[in-house]
């Protein structure tokens, strides 16, 4: 278990009830409101400036201390995931129906208000911070949307730093690591507009699921013979709507396929669109119909800042040992709108240990939980950053 040294342990419980409790009232994306709440609440209470509004639910708190001109900001995500909670034996399992917090989203808030109100309550930094509080991480663009209203023109940063969990490393571990961290994550639809006829009868017209089959198969040969080997990437056929199991004698009109691409370079992301674009044409081609093709990007690759980085592996090191912080560790294939700041302003996303998967659960599953002995590293962590980067 995580040692509170350093932490009072009264406060360390406090933000343990409250993860729990956040974790038994998940909200979605943009629906934050009783999350955004309690962290107005707690913010204003430690006397820190609030600003609310940005994103819709997103929550921005300011503290400045002392004559330092540098300006930071961290980055903690609010929104939950839209998939029932399995595990029965949890008392502070989530009460809404198809809701969860999946992927620690709880815990990254608690930890960064914990944070906040230690850092208020030290006042042993000269500079500003700001602590972003943002909504709808899982796919529904909070981070765009709080910089659409404007974050960097009211809230302008030198650099930014973002943390996430990573179950499989002690909670008193971290990795920080310079360069690629996640992969770009966008989203692709393809529909084949063929000529419907009888089952029976299929020479009548032009079959667009002998078409969608034909892209199917060869989908994955756009990373496995056209992009190159050195340059990791992915592309995912997801979702699949044609015909009906009601009228199994009738070749469908349309046939819409769907999915995601990912990459860690521009030059890769760029060619992945192209790529699957073209196959889509060529396959409609192959048997004489048309293809819609709609390539939607979503969120940039999460690429860390070198400078940024050796600050935040300075202050990992300094909070819990250089024996306990990894330099090396494989980026994801996963994406994270941090991206969005830290293509902005210099930027480095690191991990956080959530300790053993239990019974297997990693992110996004329907038993995951974050581990509440990882608390009090994370505000350890986070004050640490803050208090080395603004030093007094």
């Amino acid at each position: 278990m995580t040692s509170t040294a350093g932490h009072d342990k009264g406060e360390i419980e406090m933000l343990t009830a409250l993860r729990r409790d956040i974790h038994a009232h998940p909200e979605l994306g943009f629906e934050e409101l009783r999350t955004s709440g309690i962290v107005q609440k707690m913010l204003a209470e430690a006397g820190i400036s609030v600003q609310t509004g940005l994103g819709k639910t997103g929550v921005v708190g300011t503290l400045k201390l002392g004559e330092g001109s540098r300006r930071i900001a961290l980055r903690a995500d609010m929104d939950a995931l839209a998939m029932p909670e399995m595990a029965e034996d949890r008392a502070y399992k989530s009460t809404v129906s198809g809701k969860m917090h999946a992927c620690g989203h709880d815990g990254h808030t608690v930890m960064l208000l914990g944070a906040a109100r230690e850092l208020a309550r030290r006042k042993s930094f000269s500079g500003t911070v700001h602590f972003i509080f943002q909504p709808a991480e899982e796919g529904r663009g909070g981070a765009r949307a709080m910089i659409e209203d404007g974050f960097f023109k009211q809230f302008p940063v030198d650099a930014v730093y973002g943390l996430h969990n990573m179950p499989g490393i002690a909670t008193d571990s971290m990795a920080v690591v310079s360069g690629p961290q996640l992969a770009s994550s966008d989203r692709w639809t393809v529909t084949f507009k063929g000529i419907g006829t009888h089952g029976a009868k299929p020479h009548l017209g032009r079959d667009a699921m002998t078409a969608a089959g034909q892209f199917l198969t060869a989908l994955h040969t756009i990373v496995a013979r056209r992009v190159d080997p050195l340059q990791p990437a992915v592309v995912s056929a997801c979702a699949m709507e044609a015909g009906s199991f009601e009228a199994l004698n009738v070749i469908p009109d349309l046939v819409k396929i769907g999915g995601t691409s990912r990459a860690y370079s521009a030059a890769v992301r760029d060619q992945l669109e192209k790529e699957i674009g073209a196959l889509a044409e060529g396959s409609a081609k192959l048997y004489g119909i048309e293809a819609e093709y709609r390539y939607f990007r979503q969120m940039p690759p999460v690429v860390n800042d070198r400078d940024t980085t050796r600050r935040a592996l300075a202050a990992a090191q300094a909070a819990f040992g250089i024996d306990k912080v990894m330099t090396e560790f494989p980026p994801s294939t996963a994406g994270d709108d941090f991206a969005m700041f830290s293509q902005e302003v210099p930027g480095a996303y690191v991990w956080l240990g959530n300790g053993p998967a239990v019974d297997g659960a990693l992110h996004h599953n329907s038993r995951y939980d974050f581990n509440d002995d990882a608390l009090a590293s994370g505000v350890k962590f986070w004050t640490t950053l803050v208090e080395q980067e603004l030093a007094a």
